[in-house]
């Protein structure tokens, strides 16, 4: 985007593309007063009132309407701008949005809105990533975990470790300076410093995978061979009947994937009975089946109990066995009573997918696991980006810290404090390119 386009008055669709009882026109930018006054029945608008009238291409009525008119800096952006409130449907919002571009806006590109709310001080740059994030969030608990980052909670950890480390900083630059008249700080001091800051930081870590987990989804592969109830077993987790399930051995011939919601985002995978001796087209799922495994977080190891643990299903639980994994031995219904289960493998669940029997438990033992990555209320939500410059912070300040213990120059142990407030102010976004920062707001929907 060039310097010129940065200023230009922009507009998108808000709200979902499809049919809805409300749709959203957004108009952000210095024109955007001058625009409605062309388009809207009502003139001379008041900022912060709502205003109800007719959007009109000359004496042609296009729809009924609320404009809610904001004034810089009190908006989202910063910014003068007019939210058209229009009724729902494609083509009455594409009509208002096609008005609004001819009367003198441009479209927004991806994120344009909350990247300039960002440049015009109105949130940091790790609260613009939170607005993704809420925006995306695939479990109510998540959403609310990003609105938490939204407010800032994480804004004000960063900044609470900036000022630390600037206040260390300051005091070695004084002691440098004016050495006649401020002392140095003790080094006891400066690596009683580091370590409480690098405490910090891996506090705020500690939730990464966590983070990641929730933000990406949690993994959950069905596997085993042909006919043992995979497919089953999918829909009964999933309360419905997704997967196709036959007495036919190689149903499945391909990766089915559906969502779940227990508080952690959790993708379920069938796949594909794992065997050989099967057809071209079988054999291709049997490979997405073998890879939906490796990549799973956790994978849930399906065999036939009434027939027992067979050579082939060896083979497979071989290939899983150094994952995480829950055995699950189904068909319980059709085990002889006098079967010995202490021969089968160790922690394994018994389950009779026709008889719905074993499911609330195997529930629980995935939710066990799946609980482990959940976001408790003192941790923190942060992205891979937010993560890597927490990351070289904490080397900066753990090579301070080891030249403090060394008693090393404090002119070089500055060095490195100034590196690691460089990194902390690339999280916040007080210094960032505009290479970076295109990559972030890319990945927002037009709109927002």
């Amino acid at each position: 985007m060039n310097i010129t386009q940065e200023f230009d008055t922009i507009t998108a669709i808000a709200t979902p593309p499809g049919t809805g009882g409300v749709g959203v026109v957004r108009i952000s930018g210095d024109k955007s007063f001058e625009i409605i006054n062309k388009i809207f029945s009502k003139k001379n608008l008041v900022p912060g009132k709502i205003f109800h009238g007719w959007i009109e291409d000359n004496d042609i009525k296009i729809d009924e309407v609320l404009v809610l008119p904001f004034k810089t800096p009190n908006s989202y952006t910063g910014e003068d701008v007019i939210e058209i409130h229009c009724h729902g449907g494609i083509n009455v919002v594409s009509n208002i949005l096609d008005l609004v571009l001819k009367n003198g806006a441009r479209l927004a590109e991806r994120g344009e809105f909350t990247k300039r709310a960002f440049i015009n001080g109105k949130m940091d740059l790790s609260q613009a990533e939170a607005v993704a994030d809420l925006i995306h969030a695939k479990t109510k608990k998540f959403a609310k975990d990003s609105a938490n980052n939204l407010s800032g909670v994480l804004s004000l950890k960063v900044k609470e470790i900036r000022q630390n480390i600037f206040e260390v900083l300051s005091r070695i630059i004084a002691g440098i300076d004016f050495p006649e008249d401020v002392k140095e700080p003790e080094y006891d001091f400066l690596i009683s410093e580091f370590e409480k800051n690098i405490k910090i930081i891996d506090n705020i870590l500690n939730s990464a995978k966590a983070s990641d987990i929730m933000r990406q989804g949690l993994k959950i592969a069905v596997v085993g061979k042909p006919n043992v109830g995979k497919s089953s077993l999918f829909n009964a987790l999933l309360n419905m009947e997704r997967a196709i399930v036959t007495d036919i051995a190689g149903t499945t011939r391909d990766v089915i994937r559906e969502n779940l919601d227990w508080d952690v985002p959790i993708t379920l995978i069938d796949t594909a009975g794992i065997r050989d001796g099967a057809d071209k087209v079988e054999k291709i799922g049997i490979e997405f089946s073998k890879q939906s495994a490796d990549e799973a977080d956790l994978v849930l190891f399906l065999y036939d109990v009434s027939s027992g643990m067979a050579d082939d299903d060896k083979i497979i639980y071989e290939l899983i066995k150094d994952k995480p994994h829950i055995i699950i031995a189904n068909k319980s219904d059709l085990m002889p009573q006098d079967q010995d289960q202490e021969q089968n493998f160790y922690g394994q669940i018994l389950v009779s997918t026709l008889l719905k029997s074993g499911i609330d438990l195997l529930q629980e033992k995935i939710k066990e696991f799946a609980y482990k990555f959940d976001i408790s209320e003192n941790d923190f939500i942060t992205n891979t980006r937010q993560q890597e410059c927490l990351k070289r912070c904490k080397e900066s300040l753990n090579q301070a810290l080891v030249a403090a213990k060394s008693r090393e120059l404090q002119d070089l142990i500055s060095i490195d404090l100034k590196s690691a407030l460089l990194f902390l102010d690339e999280l916040t976004g007080e210094v960032i390119t505009d290479e970076i920062l295109d990559n972030i707001f890319s990945h927002f929907c037009i709109g927002k």
